[in-house]
């Protein structure tokens, strides 16, 4: 008996160990599955996302639409523009925030993407340089190599390079996109662009529709919910 047990001890500590993580894992979903049919979801505490998140608008603002991109995704890059139009159209009534949601497994310079966009906000450009990634997206997109691309821009903007240089890999940016990511799992995001306007999912089907942003966005000014 003695012979085994040191085996019954180790099996007893990962029994204890799955069962924790068990708990972990149940304690970090959403309270509300999201769904595509615009369901309210409430992230829980843990996974509120970069503080403070990349905000474009009035803070006041009576809609808050929250985009999760991924700036080589091509479909956020035709979100852009019409995005930009909406911004502009509505005003004070909205505001924007995005999230960084950047899927590596499909595209090659998503995180390297990701990265400068994170590393332009350290030095307040943020928005400089998210415009100019999805603006030049298709230049880019199929390069062996992006990086000095992405430095080129950064001199452009008149950001300091050297230090943007050393950003890019440093902590800071890598715990915003790690806490992205942890709202994106949190809230079920899964592809992108994703878009929740005041909490509520907007389903990607009304995305692709020519006015159907806009028209969630006024049925939600009304107090309806997307």
């Amino acid at each position: 008996m003695k012979r085994f047990l040191p085996f019954i001890i180790i099996a007893a500590v990962l029994v204890v160990a799955g069962l924790l993580a068990w708990m972990l894992v149940r304690s970090g979903r959403p309270a509300t599955e999201p769904t595509q049919t615009g369901l309210d979801v409430i992230p829980p505490a843990g996974a509120r996302g970069a503080s403070p998140p990349h905000t474009r608008g009035d803070a006041s603002a009576t809609v808050t639409l929250e985009e999760f991109g991924d700036f080589q995704c091509p479909p956020c890059g035709g979100l852009h523009p019409e995005l930009k139009k909406l911004e502009a159209e509505f005003g004070s009534r909205l505001r924007v925030i995005f999230r960084e949601r950047p899927l590596m497994q499909v595209h090659k310079h998503a995180l390297a993407a990701a990265r400068a966009a994170e590393a332009a906000g350290l030095q307040g450009r943020f928005w400089e340089m998210h415009d100019k990634l999805f603006e030049t997206q298709k230049e880019w997109s199929e390069l062996p190599e992006a990086r000095t691309v992405f430095a080129g821009y950064a001199g452009a903007l008149g950001l300091d390079v050297e230090r943007f240089n050393r950003d890019v890999d440093g902590p800071g940016v890598e715990t915003r996109i790690f806490l992205d990511g942890a709202r994106a799992h949190a809230l079920g995001v899964e592809g992108t662009p994703t878009v929740f306007l005041n909490n509520r999912e907007v389903p990607f089907d009304v995305l692709k529709e020519p006015d159907g942003l806009r028209a969630a966005i006024n049925t939600a000014l009304s107090g309806k919910g997307p």
